[in-house]
Parts: structure tokens; sequence; C-alpha cells
């Protein structure tokens, strides 16, 4: 069996959803999904010429020679890991296709078969979609997204985010069965601060406490709460908030510190009664072990659509258990990259939850063909005995949601009209 044909695919969603697909000659195809970046769609084309004619049941010596092939050209940067880990979960998928069985089978079996899923409720407002560089924009399929502006910069031109609204939010997650929320509290308040220091004032910690409080007032007890800082903070301000939101017994504080700052996240986790979590922008297992052996970190968020591939996530979450770690994958896929992580979140001991990011895309059901059917029911997913993945892409509904400017398989789609 040999590789035959290599293609790719951008869905423009709250972010960029690329696709890989790869199809044997002997008509078994696998997918994969890769995490947004610019220049990706260019890496996956240069990757495709060592992809195409080689055996897909070799997988793991063909993933080491696209390594070794990144190495040479110059260093694993992070555009490469993300083709990277496209590339290998649709080997995977391929391979479990093949073979007639699901894909968690391929890594060891399953230790639970409903995956418990967390809802990413962001700061409570409107639905945003970015571009490669995170800037935002307004896709055709929703003329109420905010379209300017970027993610860094603190949404500064939207209004300030609310505990009323932060409330209500929870409140409609919880009805639709979520049992775990996280919210941001990098938001936009009525208070001026300085961007550049990473420092927090007194009344800015005051409103971050209320956003907290009035979520936690809205769920109860039951509900799982995390919140996320998006590495704003200097280490005593993070701190700061550390300490202020101990009393509401949160899941997580994620990123309260810049991602190379060890010393600080360490000086939180030893200083606070809050659990820390990290991982997202991290690639490979050596920077994960030196959190997990100083315990700087309660949860282990690594990003299976860049990290590397899923067995790769799946041998950092094995690495974290030796630490009594848990592992909550970061997740702003669309529906291959979900349940690409869904079934490495069956195959370890100690997986706690998984991101739901696309709550305000409203193809993301209907992307895989499911007929009405949610693949989030209840607040989780339930992998089946389908092979592979055990989801197809609707090609119709696809092609109408690729990316202006992009190719679809092969077939290049329309630049929008301006």
């Amino acid at each position: 069996m040999r590789i035959a044909s290599f293609e790719t695919a951008v869905i423009e969603a709250n972010f960029d959803w690329t696709i890989v697909r790869l199809q044997a000659d002997d008509g078994t195809s696998g997918l994969g999904e890769c995490f947004f970046a610019p220049g990706l769609s260019s890496a996956l084309a240069e990757f495709s010429e060592l992809v195409v004619g080689r055996d897909p049941r070799d997988s793991s010596p063909l993933v080491s020679r696209l390594i070794q092939a990144s190495s040479g050209a110059g260093g694993m940067s992070g555009v490469l890991h993300n083709a990277i880990s496209g590339i290998e979960a649709a080997l995977l998928d391929l391979n479990a296709r093949k073979l007639g069985i699901p894909l968690y089978r391929l890594l060891g079996g399953h230790y639970r078969d409903r995956i418990r899923i967390y809802a990413d409720c962001h700061g409570g407002g409107p639905l945003e979609s970015y571009g490669p560089l995170l800037l935002r924009r307004q896709p055709s399929w929703s003329p109420s997204a905010v379209g300017k502006g970027s993610l860094w910069e603190r949404h500064l031109d939207l209004e300030p985010d609310t505990p009323s609204a932060y409330a209500e939010r929870a409140k409609t997650m919880v009805a639709k069965g979520f049992t775990a929320l996280k919210f941001d509290i990098d938001v936009p308040t009525p208070y001026a601060r300085d961007e550049a220091n990473g420092s927090v004032s007194n009344r800015e910690l005051d409103h971050v406490v209320e956003l907290v409080r009035a979520v936690r007032d809205s769920v109860g007890a039951d509900v799982d709460i995390a919140v996320d800082c998006h590495w704003r903070y200097a280490t005593t301000d993070a701190l700061r908030i550390a300490r202020a939101l101990e009393p509401f017994g949160l899941l997580w504080l994620e990123d309260p510190v810049a991602p190379d700052n060890r010393e600080g996240l360490a000086i939180v986790s030893e200083r606070s009664g809050i659990p820390l979590a990290t991982g997202e922008n991290l690639y490979g297992t050596r920077p994960f072990r030196d959190l997990f052996t100083t315990q700087s970190v309660a949860v282990a968020t690594p990003d299976l659509q860049k990290v590397g591939g899923l067995r790769l996530g799946q041998r950092i979450a094995e690495c974290a258990s030796e630490y009594g770690i848990n592992c909550a994958f970061h997740n702003i896929s669309g529906p291959i990259g979900t349940m690409g992580s869904c079934h490495v979140a069956a195959a370890i001991p100690n997986f706690l939850v998984l991101e739901y990011h696309a709550s305000g895309v409203p193809f993301f059901d209907s992307l895989v063909g499911r007929n009405g059917n949610p693949i989030i029911r209840d607040g989780h997913v339930e992998l089946s005995d389908l092979p592979g993945l055990g989801i197809d892409l609707d090609l119709d509904v696809a092609r109408t949601f690729a990316k202006p400017g992009t190719s679809f398989f092969g077939t290049e789609v329309p630049s929008a009209v301006l």
C-alpha cells in the first residue's frame, strides 16, 4: 500500500481549520487537522513530496523523516510542527480505517468511551473569527462577528466585559449540558492600565474577581470553572490574581505568565493555592518534562494539532501521569481535530477534560455530515466503534465554507470580492 495523493483544504471558521487528506492507492483515505499558522499551506505542499509514494503503515518512520527534513531546513519552527501534526493524524486515521478499527485501538485501547468537554466561553461577548496572525475578520457566514483589531490588543475596541454577561453566558452553556466552563479574565475593563508591563491595578483585580464571582454564583458548586490569562501578567501580578481567585474553587488558572517564564510559573504555583495549567505553546516532550519534574503545573494542556502529533500527545500524557499530573488538551480546532483529540483522551489514564472553542460556529456538526446529530451531547462526546476517527467530512458543506483564495482538495477557491 502506498500514499497516492496528499491534499489539503482550509475552512474559514472561528479560526482557519486546515484539513489534510491522504489517500492510499487502494482507495483508503485518512483525515487530520493542523493548528493554524502563517504559511501553513505552503509548508504542507512541501511535505507532500516526502509523503506521496510512501507506505502509510510505516507512519512512525515517515513522521521521523518529516522531522529530520524540518531540522535540516533550519529547525522545527511552529508552522512545521503544526503541519506534521495534521499529517500524522491523517496517517493514523487512514491506518485505522484500513484495519476497520477505531483510532483509539491503534493507541492501545480506551480507558473511557465518553469524553468530557468544557465550553470555552471566552469573554461572554459576540463571536470573533481570526486569521493566521490573530487579526479579527468578518467571515461571510457571520455578519455579526466582530471584524477588526487583534486578539493581542485585549479587545480594546470592544465594550468592557461585565459580570452579568459572564453569568448569562455561563447559564446558557450549562443549560446545554456542559459541566465545565472556561472564561477569559484578560479582558477589557473600565480601568486604564499599562498594556506593556503585565501589571494589574487594584480596581482591575477587583473587576476580575467580580467576573469570576458572577460565574460561580450563576452555576453553583457543581460546575467546574477554569480561567485563562493568555500569558499577560508579570509574575508578582499573576500571583496576586491567583491568590484573589482562590476562594472560587477553580479547576485551574491557565497561562498566567509568559510561556518562557518557567521560574515565574513555579513561583505562582508554589505560593498560591490554585491549580495552574499550561502547555498549548510547547512542542515535543522535553519542555513538558521540565514542568512535570518541578511540579510547576497541575494540568498539562498540549494542543494535539500543533505539538507534533496524536501519539506524541499520548506520550506527553503518559509522562505527566508519572508525576501525578492530569491532561486537559487545548483544542480550538474543528470536528476533525476535535475527534482526533477525543481518541487520545480515550487512550490515556490521566485525561481530565477537552476544550471546545467553536460553540459560535453554526456548521461545526454539519461539516461532518451528522444529519442534525451533534458531536457533543450533554457536554460529552460518545466514541463509537466506527473505523478511524468515526466521522467523515461532508465535502459539499466543507466547500461552502472553504476559505477564499485557498485550495480545496486540489480545486482553487475564488478570492473574496472586496
